[in-house]
């Protein structure tokens, strides 16, 4: 009898400067299942082992020696757009978060967030979904409406069809994968596969250039 195959494990690097930090991290995530591939104590170091070890998820921190965090999320993706960063920082400054979301990060929690917050992001952020510690979700949004303020709010674009257009204006607010599926009754997979298709058309690489792109259409402010 065939053995049914296991699926296959989320693969993570983790990078931080500080050795018990980093030992810590890496062990909480393997004990909840990743496979942490790589593990690295500088930029150049990251940037060196990520071609090989090809993590789905990169745990950052922003203060490292070498490039720096922005830097190194900024060159990671260009190598493959298709990896997740989540920045893990004792940094909460404005700029420090501002910054690294515009180079492309999907998350950023804060160094004071317990191991069981670490996981939960860790899978989240592999899932697609966008995820800050309290308080700097409003900041980012924020920002980006300051951003979006010059420009002209064009109609949707033909291309999306309602339920994509539906779904993008919940994520546009804000909304996890989950949310969104438990309130238009669909399948976390079925929420994700629009979102991936919405992506394409659009030309975008993440959820964090989406939600942009949908606050500069005025689709976070649409009427529920």
């Amino acid at each position: 009898m065939t053995e049914p195959t296991a699926e296959p494990r989320t693969r993570v690097m983790v990078v931080d400067d500080h050795p018990m930090w980093r030992d810590a991290v890496e062990r909480d995530l393997a004990a909840a299942g990743f496979e942490v591939v790589a593990v690295a104590a500088d930029g150049d170091q990251a940037l060196a082992r990520f071609p090989a070890a090809r993590p789905q998820v990169v745990v950052l921190d922003l203060q490292i020696p070498g490039p720096n965090g922005v830097e190194v999320t900024s060159r990671v993706l260009e190598q493959d757009p298709s990896a997740r960063v989540l920045i893990l920082s004792a940094s909460g400054e404005q700029d420090d978060v501002l910054e690294a979301v515009k180079a492309g990060a999907t998350g950023y929690l804060m160094k004071s967030a317990h191991s069981g917050e670490l996981v939960d992001a860790v899978r989240r952020v592999a899932a697609g979904d966008t995820v800050f510690t309290p308080g700097l979700a409003g900041l980012v949004l924020g920002e980006f409406r300051r951003l979006s303020e010059p420009a002209t709010r064009d109609p949707m674009v033909p291309e999306l069809t309602e339920r994509e257009t539906e779904i993008l204006k919940m994520v546009a607010k804000g909304m996890s994968y989950k949310a969104i599926a438990d309130r238009l009754v669909l399948s976390h997979r079925t929420v994700q596969n629009h979102v991936q298709n919405t992506l394409r058309k659009l030309q975008m690489h993440n959820r964090v250039e989406l939600t942009r792109y949908a606050i500069e259409q005025g689709l976070d402010d649409d009427d529920e």
